[in-house]
């Protein structure tokens, strides 16, 4: 596929696409295709004029060529193409909203211009039935609710022959609608999409060998291995081996459910205990998209307590409107004064502007890297004084590196490193990754020689190798736990180990065989980070780690954190966190590992790093990118200023409608001229809501 070039910048490129009349379909292929290509940071592609804007993550020449290279592979039959479109890209629901918009505003000018005096009255007194009778239903049911001051409003008008008033109230009452229903439908989907695709690796079992591909490589009838903690990463059948598995995101199960030869597992749900090999029924994008879209609509995720008050307080309010009508045409007689009441409510404003604000919240935080997964998260955030880091791959860098490999009664430092990347690489952790890729630095390739591998949540690994037991993990899990022998004669060997380093154990047979020494250094912006976090308000910071206690007391004296503890497991760092929201703490968990899950789970934030382990990102609330804490002090911020856009629409709408309620009771403004700043103000505050809450 030839493109042509029609606009150029630093970094960023805008192209032709030489696909004439292209489809929503074939403008998704395309912009996936170009996102998996390294050297993009950001694309978007418009199937009305067949342009693709391309922003690169840097701004050499080079980059921009790769781009034409990749797009000559493009083709639309492809099925590896095909499968890296999710199943539902949000394109489709988009256009339908823009276009019922720009029908709406468009069709209002053209009545005002066209349409018959006598024909539009006779269309306006139609459109406000199904107004009118909303309102009564909500009276037949014993509620006063906001579509029963709608209704009152309407009805009166049409009574009072103010057909262009009805008009107004009825059309902004719809754009309304069509904005708060765009916001949450989008809301919703983009969040079922981050979290349908939070994984891009599998285990591809072929020709009885366990390879690690990238998970738009699969095909159906491919098989796959999943394991304990995996998320299960596409729909499939189970035909060897035996697990339990936490469907409760799909199905609402609260216990897990066994899964045996022939039963059917669904991607999204996380493997609790066992091991199985999946024959995939369905490729990635092309599973429980619906039932996910379904839970988040369940689960209320998406409204701050905050927001909710503002909604509840807006329909409280209802009565008091009629009940004001109604005393002001008793004691004045006037309709115009009573209908003031009618013609000003604080729902629309409310139930438009703050979807909007938290809409634009999250939108923002993408745009830093930091997906969230709703507003009540925000909001705990903004409001919280306590957090809680994990040590490795969080506070240090995502990318430890392996610096040396002591090995005990002679035996070979490359044969043991070899080992120890084979039993690591099942379960990818910041220092697992750093052992297996010291293997692949030096070369050390390897077929898949031991037994079934079984995990051990926050200890370490075991199996079997030609018929030895072989462990790897911390000194807890190996020498004390499961009593491996060191070497009396070599004990000197351990404590001449450079005391930076994190200690990872290997023995075989029970006998210590290595100490794999990784250096695992601070992130540089750390202590800063942890500074401007205490004076954005957080007064207790701390750290929980599996690590040594040396190890950790320099790192927290280093980072001059409030609190720490060390050789904790995640159990205990669940009870920490619990202990301090008990103290009425407003408590934030960060952390990268699936011995992090249980914490990230009780905190009211959790927050976790995108390289992290899959569980990790699927428990958490939060998720940002792996690079740099600053992501943090920006989360902070963007949650801080949304509380506060909350509040300020809160009080301005509770301020300027009172203010035209008070103007029409004392004649200062007639009915129309109160709706119209009414609906003016509505849509003015549902725009500033849209606005970034940072400056750039």
């Amino acid at each position: 596929m030839k493109c042509v070039v029609l606009h150029e910048s630093s970094k960023k490129i805008r192209i032709k696409i030489p696909i004439p009349c292209m489809s929503m379909y074939e403008a998704d292929l395309v912009e996936y295709y170009i996102r998996n290509l390294e050297t993009v940071q950001e694309v978007s592609v418009d199937e009305r004029t067949g342009n693709a804007v391309v922003t690169f993550v840097n701004s050499s020449k080079k980059d921009k060529d790769s781009l034409f290279a990749w797009m000559s592979g493009f083709d639309p039959k492809n099925d590896r193409i095909k499968a890296l479109v999710p199943e539902n890209t949000g394109r489709v629901m988009n256009r339908r909203y823009e276009e019922k918009l720009l029908f709406s505003v468009t069709g209002m000018f053209l009545r005002k211009i066209f349409l018959p005096t006598p024909i539009a009255t006779v269309r306006c007194v139609i459109k406000s039935i199904p107004y009118i009778f909303k309102g009564l239903a909500a009276l037949e049911k014993g509620k006063l609710q906001v579509e029963t001051l709608d209704g009152v409003a309407i009805a009166a008008s049409v009574l009072r022959k103010d057909f262009d008033t009805a008009s107004s109230i009825m059309f902004l009452l719809n754009i309304g609608e069509i904005l708060e229903e765009w916001t949450r439908k989008k809301s919703i989907n983009d969040l079922a999409r981050s979290m349908s695709l939070n994984i891009d690796k599998v285990w591809l079992k072929t020709d009885g060998k366990e390879v690690q591909v990238g998970i738009n490589q699969v095909l159906a009838g491919d098989h796959i291995v999943v394991r304990n903690s995996d998320i299960i990463p596409l729909d499939g059948k189970v035909i060897e081996g035996e697990m339990t598995v936490n469907q409760s995101v799909m199905t609402g199960e609260s216990e897990p459910v066994v899964k045996s030869p022939g039963g059917y597992v669904y991607a999204g749900t996380v493997v609790e205990e066992g091991e199985c090999l999946i024959e995939v029924t369905k490729v990635a994008g092309s599973g429980k998209f619906d039932q996910i879209v379904k839970m988040i609509e369940d689960s209320e995720k998406l409204k701050s307590d905050t927001e909710a008050k503002a909604y509840r307080l807006a329909d409280r309010l209802v009565p008091y409107s009629l009940l004001g009508a109604g005393l002001t045409y008793l004691f004045t007689r006037n309709v115009t004064k009573a209908l003031s009441f009618l013609m000003v409510d604080y729902s629309c404003a409310m139930k438009l502007s703050m979807p909007l604000a938290v809409l634009s919240a999250i939108r923002e935080s993408r745009e830093h890297r930091i997906s969230v997964k709703g507003g009540k998260f925000m909001e705990a955030m903004a409001e919280a004084d306590t957090l809680v880091f994990d040590k490795t791959g969080t506070l240090t860098h995502a990318t430890p590196t392996l610096m040396d490999v002591v090995t005990f009664e002679n035996r070979d430092p490359d044969e043991m490193l070899r080992i120890a990347a084979c039993l690591e690489e099942h379960y990818p952790h910041s220092v697992a990754n750093a052992i297996v890729k010291g293997a692949k630095d030096k070369g050390l390739d390897h077929d898949e020689l031991h037994s079934k591998v079984e995990y051990i949540v926050a200890h370490g690994i075991s199996s079997f190798l030609e018929n030895e037991r072989v462990v790897i993990g911390s000194y807890h899990f190996v020498i004390e736990d499961e009593k491996c022998i060191i070497p009396e004669s070599e004990k000197d060997k351990l404590d001449a180990i450079n005391t930076e380093y994190s200690r990872i154990f290997m023995a075989i047979g029970g006998r210590l065989a290595a100490v794999l020494c990784i250096f695992d250094p601070l992130r540089e912006e750390a202590a800063e980070v942890i500074k401007e976090l205490h004076t954005l308000g957080f007064k207790k910071i701390c750290m929980m780690t599996g690590d040594n206690k040396k190890n950790a007391e320099a790192v927290a004296a280093k980072l001059s954190l409030d609190e720490f503890c060390a050789e904790v497991l995640p159990e205990d760092k669940a009870e920490f966190v619990r202990n301090e929201r008990a103290k009425g703490h407003k408590v934030v968990m960060i952390g990268d590992g699936v011995n992090d899950t249980p914490a990230l789970s009780e905190a009211d934030v959790g927050i976790a790093i995108l390289d992290g382990a899959p569980i990790a990102r699927e428990i958490a609330d939060i998720t940002i990118a792996s690079d740099d804490l600053r992501q943090l002090i920006t989360l902070r911020k963007i949650s801080t200023a949304l509380m506060k856009r909350i509040k300020t629409n809160y009080r301005f709408i509770l301020g300027f409608n009172s203010a035209l309620i008070a103007g029409g009771l004392f004649g200062v403004m007639n009915p129309a001229s109160s709706a119209l700043l009414h609906n003016g103000s509505t849509i003015l505050t549902g725009v500033k809501s849209m606005t970034n809450l940072l400056d750039k």
